[in-house]
């Protein structure tokens, strides 16, 4: 789900002009992204023009200014716009060698960055948005944003090594798989929740609170992401489907399945995993997940950590910024692509 599109669900269960103001933070992340786009090397502007056109969600750097904003606390927007840029682009880095990793074509429905300049222009530009991104991390100055975001960079990429690791584990379990996408996903959210908390100079236990908030959106929305990689439709997810399968990650969906499986499904099921399966194969596990309770549990587990996200936010003064914390929880569950 989209900022954009957040911000759309939310009007008439948040105050008018908390959304504008948050509307206009989104556009100046924007404008602050198009401008570190620029570089003196022109296949690095190209690279990362290409992957700023494709979209995204947004929903990191909104984190910032919302967070900061609800907080009722002066901050300066220019800098919340600079230090979400600075998280995006870091996300918009790991997209970009995510997809030379997987071998993928498209993303949101468009051509990926390596598809169109080649693996290595991608990885290497790629490296440029991160190394642009520390540098603004430097040039803010806040000794600790600089620790808290390098620190979630660290774990983050110990995280996609270690889901490297656990490639082709048919039987991963279910709590290996809860600590990859803490490393992979939620730490990110929580660093951005808390870098809004500290932009508007909250106390530690506010700070770790909104972190802990900002955690289980996390969670809720890669285990979301783990359920349409099956669920959606091709047109809808903007890539192809149950590519966590094909390419041998086990994910919440398959683990809730696997014991649901007879022996012939089970062999059928491990024999295919991340090993040439079809798309009629494909179309026949996604049923058996459908049929036997695995999106329904997927859901719910996420629908758990809305509600811890929720319970998070009762420390907050009752009002618009908490309802808006609040909705962006409840339309993690409800996002389709």
């Amino acid at each position: 789900m989209s900022a954009s599109r957040l911000f759309e669900l939310a009007q008439g269960q948040v105050e008018p002009g908390l959304m504008a103001q948050l509307g206009r933070h989104v556009a100046a992340v924007e404008a602050e992204l198009a401008r570190q786009m620029g570089s003196q090397v022109r296949l690095v502007e190209e690279v990362g023009t290409h992957t700023l056109r494709a979209g995204g969600k947004r929903l990191r750097p909104a984190l910032v200014a919302i967070v900061a904003e609800v907080t009722g606390r002066p901050y300066d927007p220019a800098r919340a716009a600079r230090l979400g840029a600075c998280l995006e682009m870091i996300h918009m880095a790991t997209l970009i060698h995510d997809d030379v990793i997987d071998h993928a074509d498209t993303r949101r429905g468009a051509a990926t960055a390596a598809a169109v300049f080649g693996n290595t222009a991608a990885i290497l530009s790629g490296d440029v948005l991160l190394a642009k991104a520390m540098s603004l991390l430097a040039h803010d100055g806040d000794l600790a944003i600089i620790r808290l975001v390098a620190d979630m960079v660290v774990e983050m990429a110990e995280g996609e090594v270690r889901e490297l690791e656990t490639r082709g584990e048919f039987d991963l379990s279910a709590n290996a798989h809860r600590e990859i996408i803490r490393m992979k996903t939620a730490e990110f959210i929580r660093s951005c929740c808390q870098v809004g908390a500290l932009l508007a100079g909250l106390a530690t236990p506010e700070v770790e609170s909104l972190g802990a908030y900002g955690y289980h959106i996390g969670m809720a929305f890669q285990i979301v992401d783990d359920l349409l990689d099956y669920e959606a439709e091709t047109a809808t997810l903007g890539k192809q489907t149950a590519t966590d399968f094909r390419e041998g990650c086990a994910t919440y969906p398959l683990i809730f399945l696997r014991d649901h499986l007879t022996e012939a499904e089970r062999t059928l099921a491990e024999t295919k995993f991340g090993n040439g399966v079809t798309d009629e194969e494909i179309c026949l596990i996604r049923e058996w997940m459908r049929e036997r309770g695995a999106f329904a549990e997927t859901r719910a587990l996420a629908s758990d950590h809305v509600r811890l996200a929720r319970a998070r936010l009762e420390d907050l003064p009752d009002g618009p910024g908490r309802a808006m914390l609040g909705a962006i929880a409840e339309f993690i569950v409800q996002r389709r692509s």
